[in-house]
């Protein structure tokens, strides 16, 4: 008899921006679930901006969905909180999934096989074809380049620099899960593997619980076969409770906080939490105070 399958996760996420403006500057933030898991949500999401200004939520072509708004002189606080469902169980194993030959890719997938402004593929394109080309191709090239990228780079929040591209981040060996997906994207697309950057809630969901604090995360998905599917070279390990929020070229395209003038960020906090499966409990929108 089949085990029957895990329960869904309801997940709290949230995230909480103190900003500092010397001017009335725009912005754009992007914290909210991607258009394809608005289904997923339980109940109205909550955003609030203090001091109080007018806020609207636009989605792109690729479905992500920006929160504009003109942050206040002097300090603004940015709060969004909501309830969502995530499968129980963890990333979908791409097993067996063959390369697709370029000649087939669907049209929407060869922006994913350019450099880009983080994936900087002129500079390790000999070191791409002279290290991964031999063996099978596929998903086990592309989980062969996780497994390098895994071993070969050290988390560091201190040694990651802001606009830091894959090619630096193989030369110096360290960064944060940003650095960790633009360097296996860059590789992927080296070997004519379309790959996309991804950015979501992650947090601890189904592994201990470590001592830095809850981030926004950075995954990346490849191309193979037919379909896209989801690769981590920061963890590399199936992951369940991903939580979406944009994908793009790279982390240039789907920045948390995008600002038109100057600011600083003195506050930042985010929030994933498992919640306790109650049947019948009322849920509570996450806030970040």
């Amino acid at each position: 008899m089949m085990p029957p399958p895990p329960s869904p996760l309801q997940l709290a996420i949230g995230c909480q921006l103190d900003l500092v403006c010397e001017a009335a500057t725009p912005m754009l933030a992007l914290v909210h679930p991607h258009q394809s898991l608005l289904a997923d949500l339980l109940g109205a999401e909550r955003l609030l901006l203090q001091p109080d200004r007018p806020v609207e939520v636009l989605t792109d072509r690729q479905g992500n969905r920006w929160c504009r708004f003109v942050a206040a002189a002097g300090t603004t606080t940015f709060r969004y909180g909501a309830v969502i469902e995530r499968p129980g169980h963890t990333d979908p194993v791409a097993c067996g999934a063959a390369p697709c030959p370029v000649q087939f890719l669907p049209v929407e997938a060869y922006p994913y096989l350019n450099a880009s402004a983080y994936c900087d593929t002129e500079a390790l394109m000999a070191f791409a074809w002279q290290t991964f080309a031999r063996g099978s191709g596929g998903r086990g090239l592309v989980q062969r380049i996780c497994d390098w990228v895994h071993g070969h780079v050290r988390f560091d929040y201190d040694a990651s620099r802001l606009h830091q591209t894959a090619s630096q981040t193989a030369a110096e060996a360290a960064g944060v899960c940003r650095d960790f997906a633009h360097l296996a994207i860059t590789l992927c697309r080296c070997l004519n593997i379309p790959a996309r950057y991804c950015t979501g809630y992650l947090g601890y969901t189904g592994i201990p619980v470590g001592e830095a604090p809850v981030d926004f995360s950075a995954w990346f998905e490849a191309f193979l076969d037919d379909r896209w599917y989801v690769f981590d070279a920061r963890h590399n390990i199936p992951r369940c409770g991903r939580v979406l929020i944009g994908r793009g070229r790279d982390a240039g395209d789907v920045p948390i906080l995008r600002s038109f003038g100057a600011h600083r960020l003195e506050g930042f906090r985010v929030i994933t939490e498992a919640l306790p499966a109650v049947p019948g409990a009322a849920i509570t929108l996450p806030l970040p105070s």
